[in-house]
């Protein structure tokens, strides 16, 4: 799991009732070493998760349609380019081109009803609210 920045503050993402069990995913806008990159949360057998929206694979999107990234059975996360599937609760390469490969997670918590990432020395807000 990445280490949370020194004095970083929780980003809200959503209520805790947005995030169905193995639903639609929010997909949401992050930095990664200064450059914008998707995100996307999920709920994953109770507990939420959250990734880079890049396969492992290739560097590219992987959703089908926007916020939809597990197979029709509703087990992996599949990318939608060549078909590397991963374990949605910890990211790691489930099968296909992805090797031994595994998804960039982001820290989440859900408190008192609402998800919530920490950002990372790496992987900051792509926008700041103002206060």
């Amino acid at each position: 799991m990445p280490e949370v920045a020194p004095g970083a503050a929780p980003v809200a993402l959503c209520d805790s009732g947005e995030l169905a069990e193995r639903g639609r995913a929010l997909v949401f806008d992050v930095l990664e070493y200064g450059r914008p990159v998707r995100a996307f949360a999920l709920r994953v057998d109770g507990r939420a998760v959250a990734y880079l929206n890049r396969c492992a694979h290739v560097p590219v999107e992987m959703d089908w349609n926007p916020g939809e990234f597990l197979d029709a059975e509703r087990v992996f996360i599949v990318c939608s380019i060549h078909g590397a599937s991963y374990d949605p609760a910890t990211g790691r390469c489930a099968g296909g081109p992805c090797a031994s490969g595994r998804l960039v997670p982001l820290l989440v918590t859900e408190r008192d009803g609402k998800v919530s990432w920490y950002p990372s020395q790496d992987i900051r807000p792509a926008f700041v609210e103002e206060g």
